[in-house]
């Protein structure tokens, strides 16, 4: 077992990394999504993603994989989604 006090983060950076973001199927939602994300990683490709509607396609879920490069950088993208009004959640 890991100690979390003695290695505070499991990954080791670089590395890819899945994001899963949730949101109304809307077109709003993905674009907020996809500015956010490019705002952190410049060189994201939108091929990257996976979209899965939900069953009466009023919510959206977002798969995305980007490369980061330290944990800074994948905290500020989690603090940036969570802190939109298009996101619902983002784990």
């Amino acid at each position: 077992m890991v100690d979390p006090i003695s290695n505070p983060s499991l990954l080791t950076f670089p590395c890819d990394f899945t994001i899963k973001v949730f949101g109304l199927g809307t077109e709003e939602f993905e674009a907020a999504v996809l500015m956010i994300v490019h705002q952190h990683v410049p060189n994201f490709s939108d091929r990257m993603i996976q979209s899965h509607p939900s069953k009466q396609g009023k919510y959206l879920a977002l798969s995305l994989t980007v490369h980061v490069d330290s944990k800074d950088q994948l905290d500020d993208i989690y603090r940036a989604l969570s802190s939109s009004p298009h996101v619902l959640m983002a784990l």
